[in-house]
């Protein structure tokens, strides 16, 4: 699946004297199994451009082609159908359900796929068999590190096998031997499942391990480099 993003623009407040383009016109093309680094000042659009990427936020104008797909002309019934099928997502403040086990919390978008609850139990638990979790599968969030629920995060965005996982600041809240478990975790999955990772960061140690970066100012691409 390939990512075809046209013309893609987002203003905030557009009909006041003040408008806010978070994202100006932009074209790009990330194709299926890239390892992508988003990076640039606060403000510069990243987590924006991710957003719509992923079909949290719609455009104010343009286009996000993936496959034969044009993501945002869908109605949101088919949209969210579409994000729980195709996209996995990874947030800076982990946004776990509190009232869950760590294992329940990665079975949840299995679920809501109707798989049954054999297969969504057995893979949620291999998942966090992978991430380093084997022994932290009954417990709640509350309960966690913020380095073990950021893994439980990641388990839970690859649950469903998405094709594309975004992954917003996904270390900004962790210490550098977490940071790299986590990242060692992202890249071989995505070596090994063809997963493609886009990542919205400013961590130098993430834009290290990326394959191609993406430099992002005042909304508008500056830079696109692979490495």
């Amino acid at each position: 699946m390939t990512i075809q993003i046209n013309q893609l623009r987002k203003t905030y407040n557009p009909e006041s004297d003040f408008p806010v383009h978070a994202v100006k016109d932009l074209d790009l093309t990330i194709e299926q199994g890239e390892f992508v680094a988003v990076m640039g000042p606060s403000g510069s659009g990243k987590t924006t451009l991710l957003n719509m990427v992923g079909g949290i936020d719609k455009p104010t104008s343009g286009s996000v082609q993936i496959d034969d797909c044009d993501i945002c002309t869908l109605d949101e019934k088919s949209l969210i159908a579409f994000r729980r099928d195709h996209i996995g997502f990874i947030f800076q403040d982990y946004s776990l359900l509190p009232v869950l086990t760590a294992l329940e919390n990665v079975e949840f978008v299995m679920q809501l796929q109707g798989h049954d609850e054999a297969t969504c139990r057995q893979r949620a638990s291999d998942l966090l068999d992978e991430v380093g979790l084997e022994s932290q599968k009954h417990k709640r969030p509350a309960k966690l590190s913020g380095g073990q629920q950021q893994r439980v995060a990641v388990a839970r965005a690859l649950a469903p096998r998405p094709r594309f996982v975004m992954a917003d600041e996904p270390t900004a809240n962790l210490d550098a031997n977490s940071t790299a478990e986590l990242l060692d975790i992202m890249q071989q999955l995505n070596e090994k499942e063809g997963t493609t990772f886009i990542f919205s960061t400013h961590d130098p140690r993430v834009i290290k391990r990326a394959k191609r970066v993406i430099v992002f100012e005042d909304g508008q691409l500056k830079e696109d480099r692979r490495q």
